[in-house]
């Protein structure tokens, strides 16, 4: 130091000194002429060159530290050196910033714009699930209005298409970095950066290169359909609304981590890498630059991890929890260090918030399987709403298998309450097969299966005829064993014992509802009561056949009348039926007419007595389980 305190100067020519100073005076950002253009944008880089050769020339002059801070708060009485310095780094500032700013590469939004809509993955996304039938069927109505059974709410699959873009990318995994500048803009970018850190001005450094791409990466958000939406808001949107946001948010995240935040992060390194000195270390201008951006990204699954957990919403979360899992190892290698790590650990712990969640809603589903109020029977001994909304989602959920295998870790906690292993627990008594090296995932799947049926079972006591609630039971539980047998992946993780228990079950009921319905008409087909003994009689109490032949067309009358308005909605399922019930009552009254018709055909009135021939009643067979009033069925005498 000096005697006034100033910096001691390096025995250089004073003359090469004082040109050095009178350069960068030339360029004082404050003079009129110096805004006319800037130092980088010309073509002819020999001012340039000359600006920074003189700063060089005065920081090797000076043997002390330049003391870090805008120069502008310097006292006046600093060397004409230091505030040659101040100058330079302000003009340097202003190359900086415009840099930055007016040399970004032109297709830059463009091109994300256009891969936003791109999977980046190596791998086809998996379509999300419809909660709908798989033919067509529609269970809108499986909602039971006011009394808060369970919604069917469809989960609209999305799919990305697979395209490769004309511009050339870096590739690590699957993230695709763009240029963001031309080359000679990042060299020029380096060198401003490297002379203002060197002099101490790297704070001011880093706060405009931060600032200035965070306006880029802002933009890129808006064009990607990115919002700025808080906890509350997200938690405040309709369910609907909402699944096309997941849906866009999915596509924006991978263009977001893989593009931009990876394109950001490369150019940071080619600007500041290697450089010493950078406050806060060399990833800083990286996380000034992304780091509210990330935030904001995240912070929307974030708001869904953490919202009301309702079964509708499984599937979106499944998305959401695969795509950003899938994402993990791109964060990693872009957030990796110092301050942009958290950025990191915010998306490992949403994904384990989203897990949980999933875990909840299974259990919810469960619950609300189970408490699906029983109020008033389905028409015509149909497939009830719920059992179709609980089978395909059970379905859709078979289709996450990989996933979800390791997400369900333990068995439902709700088995010991119904399954008999807690007789104090109160409620409903459920029998629960037992597990043959069940993964819990099959476990859970099962037991909704089982306490679906529990409920079936309840609802089918609402039928005031025992016919009919075995005819719904048969039609239900054939549409389970249906919905299983159809999913390769469903019917593994179900396996083959407990889809044999379902199939006896299924037809058991079929044989119960035919016990309730043809056992009482057949029996007017018996011979007991009717023959008699006597010298006078011909062995016949044609009063008994008669009434029998009565009875047997009012009750086939009922019946042919009332069963035709039920249905069963499997055609295979509907003509096995009838086939069975032929099987029995036809070769009955066959055999029946056969031995007794003359009987009657001798006495009055015939007609009144043999309504029906053989082919007749095969032809009102053909009504049953149509789900409409029969057709007029015409009658004939056999002669």
């Amino acid at each position: 130091m000096d005697d006034s305190g100033g910096p001691i100067v390096s025995p250089v020519a004073e003359g090469e000194l004082e040109a050095a100073e009178r350069e960068i005076m030339r360029w004082d950002s404050a003079s009129l002429a110096a805004e006319d253009r800037m130092l980088f944008d010309s073509g002819d880089r020999s001012d340039a060159e000359l600006f920074l050769r003189a700063i060089d020339e005065i920081r090797r002059s000076i043997n002390g530290p330049i003391a870090v801070g805008s120069p502008r708060r310097l006292s006046s009485s600093s060397s004409s050196r230091s505030n040659a310095i101040q100058v330079a780094m302000a003009r340097l500032e202003d190359e900086f910033r415009n840099i930055l700013v007016s040399r970004v590469n032109e297709f830059e939004i463009e091109s994300l714009v256009d891969l936003s809509s791109l999977s980046m993955s190596t791998e086809e996304d998996s379509a999300g699930g419809d909660i709908s039938d798989a033919h067509g069927g529609d269970i809108s109505d499986a909602d039971g209005g006011e009394d808060g059974s369970l919604r069917a709410s469809g989960s609209e699959g999305s799919s990305w298409v697979h395209r490769r873009k004309s511009s050339s990318y870096r590739s690590t995994r699957s993230i695709r970095e763009i240029e963001l500048l031309p080359e000679d803009a990042i060299a020029d970018l380096r060198s401003i950066a490297e002379r203002m850190i060197a002099s101490g001005y790297g704070r001011e450094c880093v706060q405009v290169y931060g600032s200035s791409r965070k306006a880029v990466v802002d933009l890129c958000f808006r064009h990607l359909g990115v919002e700025k939406l808080g906890i509350g808001d997200v938690q405040r949107l309709e369910w609907d609304v909402l699944e096309a946001k997941i849906r866009r948010w999915i596509r924006a995240a991978r263009a977001c981590i893989r593009i931009v935040f990876a394109s950001e992060h490369r150019l940071c390194e080619r600007v500041f890498d290697g450089l010493g000195g950078v406050p806060g270390g060399g990833d800083t201008p990286f996380s000034e630059t992304v780091k509210g951006a990330a935030i904001q990204l995240f912070g929307f699954p974030e708001a869904i991890s953490i919202g009301r957990r309702s079964p509708e919403k499984l599937f979106k979360i499944l998305d959401l929890h695969d795509a950003i899992s899938d994402l993990l190892p791109d964060i990693a290698a872009v957030f990796h260090s110092g301050s942009s790590g958290s950025i990191y650990t915010q998306a490992t712990d949403i994904i384990s918030r989203l897990a949980e969640a999933v875990r909840g809603i299974l259990s919810e589903l469960e619950n609300a399987v189970l408490r699906d109020p029983s109020r008033i029977p389905v028409p015509g001994g149909t497939i009830h709403p719920l059992t179709r909304y609980v089978m395909n989602y059970i379905s859709l959920i078979s289709d996450y298998k990989q996933t979800l295998v390791e997400l369900i870790v333990t068995w439902p906690s709700a088995i010991s309450r119904f399954a008999g292993d807690d007789p104090g627990a109160g409620g409903p008594q459920i029998d629960f097969p037992e597990p043959e090296n069940q993964s819990p995932l099959a476990a859970h799947l099962i037991w909704i299966i089982v306490i679906l049926q529990h409920n079936l079972e309840d609802k089918a006591n609402l039928y005031k005829d025992s016919a009919l609630s075995h005819l719904f039971l048969m039609n239900n539980v054939h549409y389970i064993v249906n919905k299983v047998k159809g999913s390769p992946e469903l019917r593994k993780l179900i396996g083959d014992d407990y889809l044999r228990k379902l199939t006896a079950k299924f037809r058991q009921s079929a044989t119960s509802y035919q016990r309730a319905t043809w056992v009482r008409i057949l029996n007017c087909l018996r011979d007991e009561g009717i023959h008699v003994s006597g010298s006078f009689s011909s062995g016949v109490s044609k009063a008994t056949l008669r009434e029998r032949f009565r009875a047997f067309n009012a009750a086939f009358d009922e019946v042919h009348r009332t069963q035709a308005t039920w249905f069963v909605p499997d055609t295979q399922l509907r003509e096995e039926l009838r086939i069975s019930i032929s099987e029995k009552l036809l070769p009955a009254f066959r055999s029946f007419l056969g031995r007794f018709r003359h009987h009657i055909e001798n006495g009055r009135h015939p007609e009144m007595y043999i309504k029906y021939s053989v082919e007749d009643l095969e032809a009102a067979l053909s009504d049953f389980f149509e789900g409409c009033p029969p057709s007029t069925l015409g009658r004939r005498r056999s002669n």
